[in-house]
Formats: structure tokens, sequence, C-alpha cells
């Protein structure tokens, strides 16, 4: 049996994960940690996991001892520093703590290359901080990411970006499923 912890995991990005997982690997089984506890996906194998993804203590109260791959989705562009550090630093943190704790096979987030400069800076940062660590990092760094019923603002930017990225490959955009794809693809 695979073990799979995922802070995060609800949003898009993170079912779609979750799903290319569940068919890759039949023996896989997910703990979905976030704060809501609530997910969409609905499978024997996965448990949805109520607490606080920015808390190593509560985090690690909640998943099993045995842990084979864990997998920060926590992250977005924030308004203010302090909330820039919540969102996204102290998650891929506990992520790092949890992984080298457990002894994982190997840790993954996701980066970026399209956003307010403070939030690409900081998941450049966070990425090099974690590729220190003994356990295996695997990482990818989309632009701007779309698919799997994203319909935000962004994703009306994908006609514009597609066009732009025949130019540059900083602005094309990518399907989520091919950013799943890629992730897994390091981490297994």
């Amino acid at each position: 049996m695979t073990t799979i912890v995922l802070l995060g995991g609800n949003g898009y990005i993170g079912r779609e994960v979750t799903q290319q997982w569940l068919t890759r690997d039949p023996s896989a089984d997910f703990y979905v940690v976030s704060r809501s506890g609530q997910n969409q996906l609905q499978n024997s194998r996965i448990q949805n996991i109520a607490a606080d993804v920015t808390d190593f203590d509560a985090v690690n109260q909640v998943i099993p001892e045995q842990i084979d791959y864990i997998v920060d989705f926590v992250g977005r562009p924030a308004k203010t520093d302090a909330e820039l550090i919540t969102v996204n630093q102290k998650p891929a943190e506990v992520m790092q703590k949890i992984a080298e704790t457990h002894q994982a096979q190997a840790m993954g987030m996701i980066g970026g290359q399209l956003g307010p400069k403070s939030f690409v800076t900081l998941k450049a940062k966070l990425i090099k901080q974690l590729k220190t660590s003994p356990v295996r990092l695997a990482t990818v760094n989309p632009t701007l990411v779309y698919g799997a019923g994203r319909s935000d603002s962004m994703a009306k930017m994908v006609p514009l970006l597609k066009f732009f990225g025949l130019f540059s490959a900083t602005f094309k955009p990518v399907t989520v499923s091919a950013v799943a794809q890629e992730l897994l693809d390091q981490l297994i």
C-alpha cells in the first residue's frame, strides 16, 4: 500500500493529481488535509481530514505514521507579506518537517512563473529551501494553469496567453492535466 498525504489538495490541481494517482496506483491511500476537511472527490481510498496545515503538530496528529509521499498544494498570491507567509511558506515548512520526520520517499510542490512578484519570488525561495532536504523534491513551475472547471478571471486570459505563448514560454498556459502528469512523473 502507498500512503500519500496532500496538504490542501481540494483545488483543481490537487483534485486532478489525486484522480490521476488513483488510476496509476491501485494501492494508494490518500489523506487530504485541509482547514475545511471538505473535498469534491469521494472515494473509499481518500480520507478528508480537517486540520490547520500551517501547524506541524496539528497535521502530524491526524496522519498515519508511515508516509510514502507528501505534496503541498496550499498557496496563492496574497495582499500582505504576513498573509503570503501564512498561506505559502508555513505549509511548505510543515510538509518538509513531516517528510523528514516520517522518512517519506518524496515530497512535491507547485511553484509558479506568473503572478505578483512577491508570490513568484517566495515560491522560488521555498523550492530552493526544500531542495536542501534529504527527502527528494518534485516540483512543477507552471505559468497559468487552466482546465478542470477553472473559471476565474485568470482563466479568461487563457486565449490571450496562448497567443503570447507563441512568442515566449513564460506566457504559455498549461492544462491542469499536464501539470498533474508532470508532478506525478517526477514523484513516482
